[in-house]
């Protein structure tokens, strides 16, 4: 089950990015109960956020709040249930660097929506190993999204 709320004044497919987040939660094979909540701010909100929770000054574009600890499964294992936990996307930070990774501020929230449930499944990105795995697990499902769309 996936909860969107767009609390950040800005007009947003909610829609879309709910249908990618159930296709990405498909192709990872989550149990289709696991319930997921993403939450959209404005900037004074993340940048709180981004304060209270990383020690960080400004805002930044997502934040990941993994509940039950998740993983994807392997090939003989059943999904997993249980809370995937919150992702929350300030669209406003998103479309001002969408241009940065050559996208569309769409296809920069979609990006993010994906990385943000990446960090959910247990993925991070500090070492570079780690960060070789989640970017290309991020841009191969963000590829057949595009796919299945096409």
């Amino acid at each position: 089950m996936i909860e969107l709320n767009n609390e950040s004044g800005v007009e947003v497919d909610t829609k879309r990015l709910i249908q990618l987040a159930t296709f990405a939660l498909d192709l990872l094979r989550i149990h289709s109960e696991a319930e997921l909540s993403v939450l959209l701010v404005d900037v004074d909100t993340m940048t709180a956020y981004h304060r209270k929770f990383m020690d960080e000054p400004g805002p930044t574009d997502v934040l990941s709040f993994p509940m039950d600890e998740l993983r994807a499964p392997d090939p003989d294992e059943e999904p997993p249930l249980g809370l995937l936990g919150d992702i929350v996307l300030c669209p406003t930070v998103t479309a001002a660097q969408a241009a940065e990774g050559g996208r569309t501020p769409e296809e920069e929230a979609d990006y993010l929506l994906i990385h943000g449930l990446l960090h959910l499944l247990g993925h991070d990105h500090a070492e570079p190993g780690e960060k070789k795995v989640m970017f290309d697990l991020n841009d191969k499902i963000i590829a057949a999204w595009t796919a299945s769309r096409a």
